[in-house]
């Protein structure tokens, strides 16, 4: 037996679409279930591996570009919310996205079904983890902490090896900012992730410049348990979330917002296993996370409230000329004009629009604005883990 859990269709094209660090759209939740030869597969997980490295290249953009341009009154805003981290919102089922939200590298080009285990079997549960974009820069990315994690399995008693992650449909940049559409009042969101499984592990890809470590041994039911969680998760948790929103570095400091990304899944899936019975080893483990800092944010509105007919044109025209710096692909001129957009934004005028739930936030920017982390993240306790239940 297997189980179809297609994590969506792939359709690939050249544009820029709504969310994944590799590739293209899809419709309900699926994982990709596309039977490939061996060496064909190998070509496309090279070609998904450079659509991850297209993301990081978003990313490190998204560090440089960070910005806007004028401000607006804040006075005339609803006010805030108070209940610290807001919760991400999920949804009863994942919609088809849009044709617009295209990438030039199809997500999940090799996704299977995950295959239904022998209960008696024995899983081996490994932690991958390599830096983003290293198909192109190897160890480069690396060095500034920049990783893509995922979650390796191998059955003891077929020997078959299998990759699960959870990335960006449309590439990292079509995420963190949107498409200002002139045909649109509101700003396009592209913003789209969801889980990929597929067989084999690419043992260069991890080992070479990043990890590639068992954490735990798992039974074929728990496997399986597994797998019916992942499928609810996926068709409930659709978008991504880039940033992680705080008040300060300090430890104990308030959190505002919290990313939903490729860690984010690999962390759910663990303590998911430890909840099940799964006894992990004592290994540190370290996770990227990029952080904005800002002061109390102050909730906006939604698109209709913002945007539609009856919205606030004063607020909509801020957040639009907030967004405009981050346009990609732009000529080296206009990219440093950008540049200094972004900076007068952020960072003189201290001001940034966050997209997070479907909703739209202000934020009060603080020193040090903006910052990439490695933090250790402890493999779960099985003991801790059922005392929380």
């Amino acid at each position: 037996m297997r189980r179809n859990l297609r994590l969506l269709p792939s359709s690939g094209a050249d544009a820029q679409g709504q969310g994944a660090s590799r590739g293209s759209g899809s419709t309900g939740c699926s994982l990709m279930a596309q039977e490939v030869d061996t060496a064909q597969g190998a070509e496309m997980r090279r070609g998904a591996g450079a659509a991850r490295g297209r993301a990081s290249w978003c990313w490190a953009l998204a560090l440089l570009w960070l910005a806007a341009v004028q401000g607006w009154s804040r006075a005339s805003v609803i006010p805030s919310r108070r209940h610290w981290p807001v919760p991400y919102k999920r949804f009863d089922f994942r919609p088809k996205p849009d044709p617009y939200c295209q990438a030039k590298y199809t997500f999940c080009p090799t996704g299977s079904p995950i295959p239904v285990m022998e209960g008696d079997d024995d899983i081996e549960v490994f932690r991958l983890q390599a830096p983003v974009w290293e198909f192109k820069y190897g160890d480069l990315l690396g060095h500034l902490k920049i990783m893509h994690d995922a979650i390796g399995f191998r059955s003891t008693l077929t020997g078959k090896n299998y990759t699960m992650e959870w990335y960006e449909l449309f590439q990292l940049g079509n995420c963190t900012f949107p498409h200002l559409r002139p045909e649109m009042d509101a700003p396009f969101w592209c913003n789209q992730g969801a889980a990929c499984f597929f067989e084999g592990i690419d043992d260069v890809h991890w080992k070479e410049n990043g990890t590639l470590v068992q954490v735990a041994t798992i039974s074929g039911n728990m496997f399986n348990q597994m797998a019916k969680w992942v499928k609810q998760d996926n068709e409930t948790g659709i978008y991504y979330e880039t940033w992680n929103v705080k008040a300060s570095p300090e430890k104990g400091a308030e959190t505002w917002f919290d990313s939903y990304d490729c860690s984010k899944f690999v962390l759910r899936t663990f303590n998911k296993l430890a909840e099940f019975g799964a006894e992990f080893k004592n290994i540190e483990t370290n996770y990227t996370r990029i952080f904005l800092y800002s002061g109390e944010p102050t909730y906006l509105g939604n698109e209709t409230s913002v945007f539609g007919p009856t919205g606030n044109k004063t607020l909509g025209l801020a957040i639009k000329r907030f967004y405009y710096p981050f346009k990609p692909h732009l000529p080296t001129k206009e990219f440093l004009l950008s540049l200094l957009q972004i900076f007068d934004a952020v960072i003189v005028h201290r001001q940034f629009y966050l997209f997070y739930n479907f909703e739209y936030w202000f934020l009060p920017m603080k020193f040090p604005f903006i910052k990439i982390t490695y933090e250790e993240i402890p493999l779960p306790n099985r003991n801790k883990t059922l005392s929380g239940l």
